[in-house]
């Protein structure tokens, strides 16, 4: 069984549950048991100061992900209970990104919270073109959860 733990510091009211029941799913999906992963729902100005502190980039951005391992070689034996990371979520730009996209906020925070997950498992990407094997697999797996509402 995975571990979450939702904080939600934006002024966004979301449920918790539906969150949790999506990302265990998530996980179960990608083959991952025993993991413990904390999400934080923020505003634009903490999701900035992160991406400052830790990327260098003075400006806010949708997701960011703190893995706690560097590399696919150094996760636990299978079986073992793993502390994967952190997922911190912007709010603020998630709608902006919804709006600019066409879609809906719903649509969105699935994609940024897969994309969290993806990035805790050891996969990067080097650009945003949908091509990168990252991100096509993040979309079988939102194809997956068409009809999950989550918010």
């Amino acid at each position: 069984m995975n571990y979450l733990q939702i904080q939600n510091e934006s002024t966004v009211r979301l449920k918790k549950t539906p969150v949790k029941e999506f990302l265990r799913k998530v996980l179960e999906k990608l083959g991952k048991d025993k993991w413990e992963v904390s999400i934080l729902f923020s505003g634009d100005a903490f999701i900035q100061k992160l991406n400052r502190e830790y990327r260098g980039k003075d400006e806010p951005t949708d997701v960011l992900s703190f893995a706690q391992v560097d590399s696919k070689e150094t996760f636990p034996e299978k079986g073992d209970r793993f502390y994967a990371g952190d997922i911190v979520v912007s709010m603020e730009t998630l709608a902006k990104n919804a709006d600019y996209f066409g879609i809906g906020v719903n649509d969105e925070l699935k994609r940024l919270l897969v994309h969290g997950i993806l990035h805790l498992s050891g996969m990067d990407h080097e650009n945003n073109n949908p091509d990168q094997p990252m991100l096509v697999l993040q979309e079988k797996i939102l194809n997956l959860f068409t009809g999950v509402v989550l918010l």
